[in-house]
């Protein structure tokens, strides 16, 4: 047994003795978990999981199926209870005779934050014994179906984040046990569903954005067990619901983002009540505030933001509420008057809501931690005051403030300042000296000039710095480039090269944009294996293609546009890549046919995660930014912005020299949205593999050589609302297409050999002709096969490379990877 030490990790060892032992799984569940594991397209990716051929067959060899990551079975019988394979990268529909229902004793399944697009099947019905069902991110779509209400011991359903449609089946009457219902963000519609009203035992409800409609029912007291509620985000329109208010077990209630009307009056109440968190925001309240609200002693969270102007003449009640801590007031036209008394909050948000200075009654507020007064007309300086509050995080963002009263070191004086926003103001020097503490940065779009302060380099818990579109000269501190995650410093004037010592691992996001930094890109960045959005556009950089950024497994965002790069581009791979700009450089040689096969995440649709592009450029919580890149889309500038780099999925390599064929890989990216490949030098062929990128917007192909027909197959792409195959030497048919024939001519300018709508040449030729054209067709479509074939061949392993570094850091669902 000693020997095996030499063999095997410790993890093997742990593994071995575990496989000694007796097992619990029987043979059935094991085999029905291996064949379910087959329905998906993860099968495919098991090889690079493993590091040797002897230890995927010792892996093969464990066949206690109790004892794989996600896998729970029953003490006595060994039969599978619980299966969690969250975030296991499945990726196809869920069969109707998918093998997963033949787990009949399962308990508790969990199959969230995955890709399972299609219908949730009715035999989900058949696992008559679970508790717990979590189908959270999904893509499932249509309606959910009746037989979930077999369920009746179902204690748990969260099927969030979906498409789901129509209004919920009567059957979910039957789930007498039902204490926590998840149905955000689908397409739900109907009336609020009365099914629910029955089911007693429900604690939690979560309908909100969805298009439920109409009025409340007048029995929501009914819900006695009911502590959490929220509909925010529907069409529920009516009076104030009071009835709610009557349920003594209420803690959060939030109905914002709907159509609510009327005074805001509760006319009968629970005594005492419970309910700690409220949000009314964004309905149609038309009355003042009744003192009635003032009853909710034990309120901590009140949402009032972008309600009804009138209603906000009296603010008096607040005075009343001596628990509550956070308050959200933004969106309205307050007038503060001088006696204003309000309780002492953690958190008061007042952004847009027209006022002219700093509120006075704020000096009273010695418990604030954060503020946000943004998007006012509050002219003049911070008063000195302000600071001694001692608030951590504080957004002053968007207005027309010019400085700070007091010394230069006023802020630094407090200790306390953690984030703070001080961007899209009128700010110029001296640039503010800040307390150690302070964590976020804000304060682009001001104007500040002369060389970045080295004082920001004493800041040694400084995470996000932003200072674009300002005037700052000189070069970039070498500083920033050692400790920061986040660091744009985008239209300035900044000269000099990019400092050479890139070494944080924490990078996420740079944006050295539209400055006039040259010399090449510092190759430290591979150092930053965070890094997801780099962006250098519209300098006087001088470098061949940064190969090495390959090593970058987190990289989607590349923009190295209006710079002086320059020579070839062999084939590389970036497997999350979303946005890819190298264009107006001057890069040459032929493109490898091969050279989109490893782009991943272009090939795959886009599953949009609640968060996600405020995560991952826009830091966490408030204040936050977003990143920004300048696009041409549809033959026009424009600047994309927050949550369109979660949508787009771009590539532009225009304006460079690139010369040979339009490789037939790019028809892999099925879900590219914007191709411009313009103005360079290709020839051959346009491939016939475009017509599968079915997502495509935009296509531009203009000025280059290419020749012959214009593939039929192109008219097939639905979504194609804008292309351009201009100056170059195409011939005979325009394909038929609606969206194709609707185009300009000049979408077709210089092609005299071309013809058919919507040029005024008609097309000609006879029987000859027609069959020298079918055999063109006959031999394009032989090459998509035979490039097919071989991308078959390729694309498990990009997909592999692609998940590796999740493999490396989570052991959640090693089983399921490695089985």
């Amino acid at each position: 047994m000693w020997s095996l030490c030499f063999l095997f990790s410790l993890s093997d060892l742990i593994l071995v003795f575990a496989s000694s032992a007796k097992h619990l799984c029987p043979p059935d569940q094991r085999d029905t978990l291996w064949e379910f594991k087959s329905e998906f397209s993860v099968q495919e990716l098991d090889s690079s999981w493993w590091e040797s051929d002897l230890k995927t067959e010792r892996w093969r060899n464990n066949t206690d199926c109790c004892s794989w990551d996600g896998i729970s079975c029953d003490s006595k019988t060994g039969t599978v209870v619980e299966l969690d394979l969250w975030d296991s990268s499945l990726n196809g529909p869920l069969r109707s005779n998918s093998s997963l229902f033949r787990l009949q004793h399962l308990q508790s399944l969990n199959l969230s934050s995955n890709n399972l697009p299609g219908i949730l099947p009715y035999s989900i019905g058949n696992l008559k014994y679970l508790r717990v069902l979590k189908l959270r991110y999904c893509n499932f779509f249509g309606k959910i179906p009746s037989s979930l209400g077999n369920l009746s011991y179902l204690t748990d359903l969260d099927l969030s984040v979906n498409q789901f449609s129509g209004e919920l089946p009567d059957s979910m009457g039957n789930l007498n046990r039902l204490s926590e219902l998840q149905l955000r963000y689908n397409n739900l519609g109907g009336n609020f569903p009365s099914v629910l009203l029955n089911l007693s035992e429900l604690t939690q409800i979560s309908l909100s954005y969805n298009k439920f409609k109409g009025m409340l029912p007048s029995n929501m007291s009914s819900l006695t067990n009911l502590e959490y509620l929220d509909i925010n985000g529907n069409l529920f329109y009516g009076p104030l619901p009071s009835p709610l208010f009557m349920i003594p077990s209420l803690i959060q209630l939030n109905l914002e983002g709907n159509s609510f009307s009327g005074p805001i009056e509760i006319k009968n109440i629970s005594s005492p009540s419970n309910l700690e968190v409220l949000s009314l925001g964004e309905n149609n309240f038309d009355a003042p505030i009744q003192g009635s609200l003032s009853k909710l002693a034990g309120l901590r969270t009140l949402e009032l933001n972008y309600m009804n102007t009138r209603i906000m003449v009296d603010l008096s009640f607040l005075s009343h509420l001596k628990s509550l801590s956070y308050l959200d007031l933004s969106g309205n036209d307050l007038k503060f008057s001088s006696t204003l008394r309000l309780p002492y909050l953690g958190f008061l948000y007042l952004s847009s809501c027209n006022i002219v200075e700093f509120p006075k009654f704020l000096q009273s507020q010695t418990r604030l931690l954060l503020l946000d007064i943004s998007v006012n007309q509050i002219e003049g300086k911070v008063p000195e005051w302000f600071w001694r509050l001692e608030i951590s995080r504080v957004n002053i963002s968007q207005n027309y403030i010019r400085g700070f009263d007091g010394s230069a070191d006023v802020i630094q004086r407090t200790g306390g300042v953690v984030t703070l926003d001080i961007s899209s103001n009128a700010f110029r020097e001296p640039f503010p000296l800040l307390p150690n503490s302070t964590n976020y940065l804000f304060g682009s779009d001001n104007l500040f000039s002369g060389e970045i302060p080295r004082t920001i380099c004493d800041l040694v818990y400084l995470d996000r710095l932003v200072l674009s579109n300002n005037n700052f000269s000189g070069s970039i501190p070498p500083c920033l480039s050692t400790y920061l995650s986040v660091l744009h410093l985008r239209n300035n004037s900044i000269s000099s090269v990019i400092p050479e010592d890139f070494i944080s691992n924490m990078l996420i996001s740079l944006d050295l944009g539209y400055n006039r930094l040259s010399g090449g890109l510092p190759k430290s960045l591979i150092n930053c294996t965070r890094l997801q959005f780099l962006n250098v556009e519209e300098n006087r950089i001088s470098d061949t293609f940064p190969f090495w950024l390959r090593v970058l497994p987190n990289l989607e965002i590349l923009v190295l546009r209006s710079n002086e790069f320059h020579g070839p581009i062999s084939s590389f791979s970036l497997p999350k890549l979303r946005i890819f700009d190298i264009s107006r450089n001057k890069f040459t040689g032929v493109l490898q046919s091969d050279f989109f096969a490893g782009w991943g995440a272009m090939s795959l649709p886009v599953v949009y995660f609640e968060g996600d592009s405020q995560y991952r450029f826009s830091g966490v919580g408030k204040p936050y930014y977003h990143a920004s890149v300048a696009l041409t889309n549809k033959g026009s500038n424009m600047k994309l912005v927050g949550s369109g780099f979660t949508i787009y999925k771009t590539i532009d390599i225009s304006g460079n020299r690139f010369q040979g064929g339009i490789p037939e890989s790019i028809g892999l990216l099925k879900e590219l949205i914007v191709l411009n490949m313009s103005n360079n030098a290709f020839t051959g062929r346009i491939p016939p593999s475009l017509s599968n990128i079915t997502s495509l917007q935009s296509l531009d192909l203009s000025q280059n050589q290419l020749s012959g027909k214009i593939p039929p197959e192109i008219g097939k792409l639905t979504f194609l609302a804008w292309m351009n195959f201009s100056y170059n030497r195409l011939e005979g048919p325009i394909p038929q297409g609606t969206q194709i024939q609707s185009h300009n001519i000049s979408s077709f300018a210089e092609y005299p050999e071309l013809c058919g709508v919507p040029l005024q040449k008609t097309c000609g030729g006879g029987e000859g002709a027609i069959n020298q054209e079918q055999e063109d067709e006959d031999e394009e479509k032989d090459q998509v096969l035979s490039w097919t074939a071989a991308a078959i061949a390729y694309l498990p392993s990009v997909f592999c490379g692609f998940t590796l570094g999740h493999i490396l850091t989570s052991y959640r669902h090693d089983w399921f990877m490695r089985i």
